[in-house]
């Protein structure tokens, strides 16, 4: 029997990821294509299955990657193959977009479709720059029309004189090129040269901006600011609640751009934070996990671990690859025996607890004479026998300093750390284009390969104004031995700690 395919048009909210619906994210992650629009937030595209097929459909003024028609027919085309089709669509998809459009011609095909709602640009971006479009104080009636009319059209359908005697609130879409025009069509129809205007482009997203002024100002203001598209234009006494209501804007690393080097299995914990506190947040895996060379050290090892006094943890990523590995070979927990555990760092202890193990010893810094201290003040380590669990390619102090202090040690790889090219979400491209604020390092292996992919030196001798920031000493050392010097090192070695010493800085 042929496989019938189906069309999911999605709406993928005004920009902020989190703003994605949950029937979005759920079709999202079984689909087989997926097509996305200019302003979709790239970051979405990591919920897509990795073999997903993804198409890049933009369309901005003057720049169209593919027609109406070519989308209208590629939509058809992937769902006779038997696929599961995503489009996604920034906003929603029937307000203001093509939706419809798109939609009328799957019916035509026969295609079977759904529609997804999403958040519209049109409430979400005033309400992150502190605009209600909506306040009975203010206003009851909210108007909404848009400054891009469909350019075939022979004239405009806009009635200026009614939008201008129609009471409360106007929102405009598509209409930042053309506001002063707009806003001198409403003057001369009657609306008063002082009425406060609110524009706020690329609304809910840490690239946000805002500016204000009034029917009369308006567009002298904009232009100064050179604020073009995506923008939503808010005219009417809303505006003033702006100075109350601006929650967004206010929050500590807003307007900050800031590069996540972390695997891209990892980069959520520290993207979320960031995000939460306005940063604008470039996701640019420099590593990804793969496993080992040599896998056989690591079978003898789980094979023999009944013989170890010590289990050493160096990382929540050798906890996760040692479970992956321990559980193939063992049905139970229990099968680790009596052996004890030690956690270099909190995150790495998180780990171990999640599985409901006790930590026998965290040192908290990756330190390797506070570690060796923390296991002296425990008990002797003498002919004590120690399985050092790591990635491959790992500083050799450690080990070394254990011997030296009398213990037996097997240093064993579990994973190995290779770099990461592929930029699905667009993000490398446009830190190239642009620069950053900030870029975050975990690990001495995020600051070699992020070297290898942009070189360092020259990169920050293009965009001077970048900083670095490093969770820990031998992530510094690795950066000093390029010959630079962090601008920020966190005290305590987390994710957390990362996060407090950014905003400190930034105060």
């Amino acid at each position: 029997m042929e496989q019938k395919g189906i069309v999911y048009l999605v709406g993928a909210g005004p920009g902020d990821a989190g703003l994605l619906t949950l029937r979005g994210a759920e079709l999202l992650a079984r689909a087989d294509v997926v097509i996305y629009d200019a302003l979709v937030n790239p970051d979405l595209l990591r919920l897509a299955p990795r073999e997903a097929e993804v198409i890049y459909g933009g369309k901005r003024a003057g720049d169209h990657v593919l027609t109406q028609e070519q989308l209208n027919e590629l939509l058809v085309a992937k769902a006779r193959e038997g696929k599961c089709v995503v489009r996604l669509k920034g906003g929603d998809p029937y307000v203001f977009g093509r939706g419809a459009e798109e939609a009328e011609e799957l019916e035509k095909a026969g295609i079977t479709f759904e529609v997804v709602p999403g958040i519209s640009s049109i409430v979400a971006g005033p309400n992150y720059a502190g605009i209600p479009i909506t306040h009975r104080e203010h206003n009851s009636v909210v108007t909404v029309f848009t400054g891009h009319e469909n350019p075939t059209k022979p004239e405009s359908s806009l009635d200026y004189r009614r939008i201008a005697e129609m009471p409360g609130t106007k929102v405009i879409v598509m209409g930042t090129e053309r506001i002063r025009q707009i806003a001198d069509s409403l003057m001369q129809h009657g609306m008063a040269k002082d009425t406060p205007v609110g524009i706020v482009r690329w609304g809910t997203t840490g690239r946000q901006q805002s500016i204000e002024g009034t029917l009369s100002t308006i567009g002298d203001i904009a232009a100064e600011k050179e604020f073009t598209a995506p923008a939503i234009t808010v005219i009417g006494d809303v505006v003033k609640l702006r100075n109350k209501l601006n929650w967004f804007e206010r929050r500590p690393l807003f307007g900050k751009r800031i590069v996540v080097t972390r695997t891209r299995e990892q980069a959520s914990q520290l993207s979320r934070q960031l995000l939460e506190l306005g940063a604008e947040v470039l996701e640019i895996p420099t590593i990804k996990i793969v496993p080992p060379d040599n896998k056989q050290d690591l079978m003898d090892a789980l094979l023999g671990l009944g013989e170890y006094d010590w289990i050493v943890f160096t990382s929540p990523n050798g906890v996760d690859a040692f479970f992956d590995y321990f559980f193939k070979a063992f049905d139970d927990l229990r099968d680790i025996g009596g052996v004890r555990i030690a956690a270099v760092g909190a995150a790495t202890a998180a780990k171990l607890r999640d599985l409901h193990l006790k930590v026998d010893l965290m040192p908290d810094e990756y330190v390797t004479h506070k570690i060796i201290s923390a296991f002296r003040n425990f008990e002797s380590i003498e002919n004590l026998r120690f399985l050092l669990v790591r990635a491959q390619v790992a500083n050799q102090e450690l080990p070394r300093a254990l011997e030296e202090a009398g213990a037996i040690i097997d240093d064993v790889a579990l994973y190995k750390t290779v770099p990461e090219t592929e930029d699905r979400n667009g993000a490398a491209a446009r830190f190239a284009e642009a620069g950053a604020d900030w870029i975050t390092f975990t690990s001495s292996s995020t600051v070699q390969n992020f070297h290898a992919r942009f070189n360092l030196p020259a990169l920050l001798k293009q965009y001077p104004k970048i900083k670095l920031a490093s969770i820990g000493p031998e992530t510094s050392k690795a950066l000093i031995e390029l010959g630079f010097k962090p601008a920020v090192q966190a005290k305590e070695h987390t994710i957390d700690g990362l996060v407090r010493a950014l905003q400190q800085h930034v105060k």
